[in-house]
């Protein structure tokens, strides 16, 4: 319970920060739009390879290069775009501003290695995938799916260090792990990830969003649907409405989670940053003061 109120502090302080400078929100925005883009554009290939192929092995080899590529390419606009939320928030924290044009200007220093951190994110994700396919071998399989989990959860929570080790430091994929690696062994994250519930707040949020977004998406297609008469037209449009409206509220959530995700990440790197160059310094790490939102849930 302490970690969902502290998640929810948390969440309403990282608010508070895009509310004060709006610019903290566009890149979360851009990559749910470009995203978007990304995937219609994405599946039109896979689409026609699957009619083309069907499934022969020389489909299944396609589609599998297909799919990897489409991962590989969202992955690279999620971190391109989180990496801008990344320097906004620590511009916002240390000069009392987030420049776009800034931020821009480091992502565009920091490409090959957003791209490196993408194709990592993608061979995780193949990998997690191909075990849980993968339903045949008994207790050997279930040990691979469970070990291809816990491997992506992993991967999940080190590469949203990463990336503000990358876009802050200026660090390539090698130096940002083994960056990331030092922090969790020499205890300079002085919070476990899992103390302020972030995640399972922001998760709570999006399924809240999700659930309002299908009753009243439901309401507004299904009433037109019956209002129609039976009217083929009117039902088409009540449905193609009530879509519409589902899919604006997981937008929103979206928006929600990928930024306050962001914020939290990047706070307690820039956090551990600080208590690493204080215990470097000779002082004392616990005097080390955690950024103001972090500081505000803890204090």
């Amino acid at each position: 319970m302490q970690s969902f109120s502290r998640g929810w502090s948390f969440l309403r302080q990282a608010w508070s920060m895009a509310f004060k400078d709006k610019d903290l929100l566009k890149p979360s925005v851009y990559a749910l739009l470009v995203g978007a883009v990304v995937s219609v554009i994405g599946i039109i290939p896979i689409a026609i390879a699957a009619f083309l192929f069907g499934d022969s092995q020389v489909g299944n080899i396609v589609l599998f290069v297909l799919g990897a590529i489409l991962v590989f390419v969202q992955f690279v606009v999620t971190y391109i775009f989180s990496g801008m939320t990344v320097y906004l928030i620590y511009g916002y924290l240390t000069k009392g501003d987030g420049r776009m044009d800034h931020a821009w200007a480091i992502v565009k220093r920091d490409f090959f290695d957003i791209l490196t951190l993408a194709a990592a994110s993608t061979a995780v994700s193949l990998i997690r995938s191909a075990a849980q396919r993968n339903r045949k071998g008994g207790v050997a399989a279930s040990l691979a799916r469970s070990a291809a989990g816990l491997m992506e959860t992993l991967w999940t929570e080190a590469a949203a260090l990463v990336l503000p080790a990358m876009v802050i430091d200026d660090l390539n994929l090698k130096d940002g792990l083994q960056r990331v690696w030092k922090i969790t062994k020499e205890n300079f994250l002085l919070v476990g990830i899992s103390t302020i519930g972030v995640r399972f707040v922001t998760g709570l949020i999006g399924f809240i969003f999700g659930v309002i977004g299908f009753v009243i998406a439901f309401a507004v297609g299904g009433g037109l649907a019956y209002a129609s008469g039976g009217n083929a037209t009117v039902s088409i449009v009540g449905i193609i409405i009530g879509a519409l409206i589902f899919f604006a509220f997981v937008m929103i959530a979206s928006v929600f989670s990928s930024y306050t995700t962001t914020a939290y990440h990047t706070c307690l790197y820039i956090w551990a940053k600080d208590v690493e160059k204080a215990t470097t310094e000779g002082r004392v790490a616990s005097q080390v003061q955690a950024p103001a939102p972090l500081a505000a849930v803890l204090a």
